[in-house]
Parts: structure tokens; sequence; C-alpha cells
């Protein structure tokens, strides 16, 4: 029944397609994006890196929470550029998430900090793609604080899936090597309904 729920709120929103945050489009399922926002306030993280930037509603989400919380800053990379935005608290890279000179700047940038590190994942949904991203990031993730792998609700909704597999079977994979992590299963099911079942992952 959840899943059909889903489905149909994905067709019907056009998956949050026409969700604004302060008129900018985020692309946020919002129960979702709630449950960010609590995290977020919890870890108070000095630093969050998104992978997925696409029309820069999200990072713009991020950026007025750490206004508002007096803390962190965003660090944000898409292939393309989508927008026009400009915030101080952020910063907008072009290129692949998984690109070795992306990763080492965004390393070269969590090294300059002392507060928690927090990781949203949210570009290719594809299952190599996403495993790519969680091993290039995971060690920038603070003890205490998430890895945030977004939208695997796309492996059971056979309607909207891209492939054979996508950020569900990564999570199972990284699992299986990375020990230090663990689903967040109180966090990933918040409010029952959600695009990212399992996406919450706690670093030990």
């Amino acid at each position: 029944m959840r899943k059909l729920f889903l489905l149909d709120l994905l067709i019907e929103t056009r998956n949050f397609g026409e969700t604004r945050w302060l008129g900018q489009p985020i692309w946020q399922n919002v129960l979702d994006l709630h449950t960010m926002q609590e995290t977020i306030y919890e870890v108070k993280p000095e630093l969050l890196i998104e992978c997925g930037t696409h029309c820069g509603g999200s990072a713009l989400f991020f950026a007025h929470l750490f206004q508002l919380m007096g803390v962190g800053r965003v660090v944000t990379v898409d292939l393309v550029k989508m927008h026009e935005l400009s915030h101080p608290l952020i910063t907008f890279l072009e290129g692949s998430s998984v690109d070795p000179e992306i990763v080492a700047h965004m390393r070269e940038i969590a090294d300059g900090v002392r507060g928690p590190v927090m990781v949203v994942l949210d570009s290719d949904h594809s299952a190599s793609h996403v495993r790519r991203e969680m091993e290039a990031y995971c060690d920038l993730v603070t003890t205490g604080s998430y890895m945030f792998t977004q939208d695997g609700a796309l492996d059971d909704l056979v309607a909207l899936r891209l492939g054979p597999a996508g950020p569900r079977k990564a999570i199972h994979d990284f699992l299986g090597s990375h020990p230090e992590f663990e689903i967040d299963h109180a966090r990933s099911r918040r409010f029952l309904i959600t695009n990212s079942p399992m996406g919450w992952l706690k670093r030990k």
C-alpha cells in the first residue's frame, strides 16, 4: 500500500518537480526534507557535501538552515549548472561527483573544518555510480554524522526504475564492507512515506 501511494505521489508531483523552497525548485519529497532539517539541526555539520545540485533548491535550503543555526556551509557538485543561484554559504562545483579532481577538492575542503561533516548523495542513481560515490566520500563523514543516500525507492518502483539496480543495491553492497556505518532505521522510516528507504547511514 505504501509503495502504491508513493508511486501515485511521485507521478502526481512529477517526482516533486513542482515543489519550491522560497520560489526555487527543490525536487525533494517534503517528508524527507523535514527529516533532513531535523538531522542537520541535531548534527550541526560544519560542512555539508551534496552530490547532485540539480536546480539548487536543496543547497539553498541547507544554506538557509545554516544561517539560522549560525554554523555550517554547503559544497555541492553537478555535471552542469542548471540555476543562477548565489549564496555566501554555498560553493558550487561543476563536474562529476566521482571525478578524482572533484573528490580531491572536496577532501581538501573537508580537511579544513573541525566540526561534523555530512554527505548527501543525490546525483546519478544507478547502483554503480552511487557505490563509487559512497566509496569516494564515506571517509569524510565524521563519527556520529550521516551519509544520506537518496532515492532508494527507485529500486522498488519498477515503473520509475532507470536500470537494473539503484541506490538500495549500492547501500547493501557498501554496508557489507564498511562495518563503521549502520542504517539509522528510525530516521529512514521517520514519516513512513519516503523516497529514500534505508538511506540514512550513520557513522558509528
